[in-house]
Order: structure tokens, then sequence, then C-alpha cells
């Protein structure tokens, strides 16, 4: 269940806020300056690439790094060459996760290693694969640490990764919107660099200045009634979040939304893309998930007996309605189950402004849904 009457409480969100969750949302466009400030640093505008790499490997823990490949591999568009290493092992810590590299990996290549930690001695050990088999490293990741000196042995570019001191006083959440843009930002550079994607110093600025604008109409001083975010968490308060994503980049934003739902939030979450997602969950909304599907829940004692748990579509778009769109199918198809449906949209701009806007009221309203729920 969620305490809605916390939403409005500021202080009260401070409070229940361990992990610093909102102030890396509110900071989101901090950390993507800081970022891009330590790319240029290290020196990512001075490389000189030879060409295009072949493939590009990610590699890192947890859901950052797939994050970060997914969006990475969309705004490379068709053809894309970004592939996710995915870690083995038999548990999720930094000493028990395994990295490979494919046998074909050679010096036309590039590894980016991505990670919130840097203690994986398997990273390290990827890094020194990478350079034996002349392939190019590059590693974001928190200074002082040893992946930065296995990158620097390497020969690689390290880049440190964009921090802030409450970072150091609970363990960082890989869904936390903080650790993302802190990884993302200097990638996204660098493959700008490589010109595998466009993403110029002056549109990061333009994805930080639309990152503040949405902190300030998302924060926690802002009332349920104007805040998106709060609204948003308000209405998933007892639902099955059901992400439909329309548009190229709305795909990985939608699969961060539903990530994060489960880290942050434990809520479960389904996520598909239009217009195949009304194939896919045709059948979910016509069956018991549907609010149409309990006629007597009108008279279920709501302070005795738990809320039964109904779906509810989440529509995210990259573009604005109008033109050949699967939005008004969406809208029929929930509708006619009598399932309710929000809709966000970003305000126009770039296509990195527009992700970024997408993403960041997902993020508070994980965040929220995080802090606001009670057992």
């Amino acid at each position: 269940m969620l305490d809605e009457s916390l939403l409005d409480t500021p202080e009260g969100l401070a409070e229940a806020d361990h992990r610093g969750l909102l102030r890396g949302a509110a900071e989101a466009g901090a950390r993507v300056r800081t970022a891009v400030r330590n790319a240029t640093e290290a020196g990512v505008g001075d490389l000189k690439p030879d060409g295009r790499p072949r493939a590009v490997l990610i590699a890192g823990p947890g859901a950052a790094a797939t994050h970060t490949a997914d969006l990475l591999g969309t705004l490379a568009g068709v053809g894309s060459p970004v592939v996710r290493l995915a870690p083995t092992g038999v548990a999720p810590a930094a000493g028990a996760l395994r990295w490979e590299l494919p046998g074909w990996t050679g010096s036309v290549d590039l590894l980016l290693i991505a990670t919130p930690d840097g203690t994986e001695p398997s990273l390290s050990l990827l890094a020194d694969q990478a350079y034996r088999r002349g392939c190019s490293v590059v590693a974001v990741a928190p200074p002082r640490t040893p992946l930065a000196e296995a990158v620097a042995g390497a020969h690689g570019l390290f880049v440190p990764m964009a921090t802030a001191p409450y970072d150091q006083e609970e363990p960082l959440a890989a869904s936390s919107p903080g650790v993302f843009w802190a990884l993302f930002t200097p990638l996204l550079a660098l493959l700008d660099r490589v010109g595998l994607l466009s993403a110029p110093p002056e549109a990061l600025e333009k994805v930080a200045d639309r990152l503040d604008r949405i902190a300030e109409r998302c924060g926690p001083a802002i009332a349920t009634y104007s805040n998106p975010a709060k609204t948003l968490a308000a209405e998933l308060a007892d639902a099955l979040p059901v992400v439909w994503t329309e548009g190229t980049s709305a795909g990985p934003a939608g699969r961060r939304f539903a990530a994060a739902l489960a880290e942050l939030a434990g809520r479960p979450g389904l996520v598909a893309e239009l217009p195949e997602a009304l194939a896919a969950h045709s059948a979910l909304l016509a069956g018991p998930l549907a609010a149409s599907a309990d006629p007597d829940d009108f008279f279920r004692d709501r302070v005795e007996e738990p809320p039964a748990l109904h779906a509810r579509v989440v529509l995210l778009r990259d573009r604005p309605i109008g033109g050949f769109t699967a939005a008004t199918a969406a809208r029929d198809l929930a509708l006619s189950h009598d399932t309710p449906i929000s809709e966000l949209e970003p305000e126009e701009g770039g296509e990195l402004e527009t992700l970024a806007e997408l993403i960041a009221v997902t993020d508070f309203a994980a965040v929220y849904l995080a802090l606001a729920s009670v057992a």
C-alpha cells in the first residue's frame, strides 16, 4: 500500500530516503555536467579514432550497465554494434561475478566497462584480457579502485565516475538515477567521438538543463496534484503497471522504469513496445487482472481486506501525438476492459532531451513509490 499523505510531506520523504534516491534524482542534471567535465579532463575530447569500431562490448554489474547498453544500442540505430557482456557467477557480489570476452574480440573492437563499484576482480581481469588481444578499453568507475589501476595497466582510458559525498553513506542501488547518469554520460560523449551516435557537448548541456527542469517539476516540495511523478506514483499505488512504449527511445525508458520499480520499490511491472504490446497483453487485460474482473470489488471491506491488484497501463511516448500512431488503439483496448491508463509524453526537443525527460519522470515516480510504500 502507498501512504499518499507522505507524498506531500517533504520532511517525511527525506527521512525515509536512506539511500539518497531523491537526491540522486534531483541532482541528475548536475551529475551529467560533472560527468561531462570528468570525461573532458580524462581526454575523451582529444581522442583521434581510426574509425568506427566493429563491435562495442559493454561490461558491468546490474541494472546500470544493462540500461546503459540498452540505451546506447538504441541511440546507435539500426545495425548497432553494441553488445552487452552478461556476467555469470553464483551470486551478485563483486567477487563472484565473471565476465568473458567473445572469442572473436580483437583490435578493431572497443570494450566499455561501467560500474559503480570498481572492486570486481573479473572486470580487472577483463581489461587485461582485452589489452592482450589488442582491444581498446575505456572504463567509468569510482576513482582509486582496483579497476582504475587495471585500466591504467592496460593502457586504456579511465573516466572517474561522477559521485556525491552521500554516495558513500549507503550502498548504491544500480537503478538509482545518480548512478545511471554518472555512468551513461561519459560513454555518450565517447561514442559521439568515435562517430557511433550523436551526443555533442551542446546536446549534453541541453540534457542537463532538461533534467534540471524535471527536478523542479517533480521535486518533493511540489504537491501531488501538479507533480507528474507523484501523480503517477499515486496512480500505481495498488496497480500492476503495464508499461507500453511508442517511439524508438521510449522502449529503453520503459524497460528502465520496469526495472526501477522492481529494484527500488519492490513492485512488479510488465513492459512491451507498441503496436506489438496490444497483442502481447490483450489476454492479460481481459483476464483476472483487469479492473472489470471483480464485480464484487465495490462491496469489498477496504479496511480489513487488502486491495485487489489490477492492471494499469502506462503509455510512454517519445514523440507528439498525431500522425501514424498506435496510441489510439492502445487507449481503446485499455478502456474496453475498464483498465485505467496513464500517459507520459515529453516536451519537444532533441532525441536525447526527450529521452532524458521520460527517464527522469519515471525515475522520480519509482523513487516516490519506494519511499511512500508501507507494508
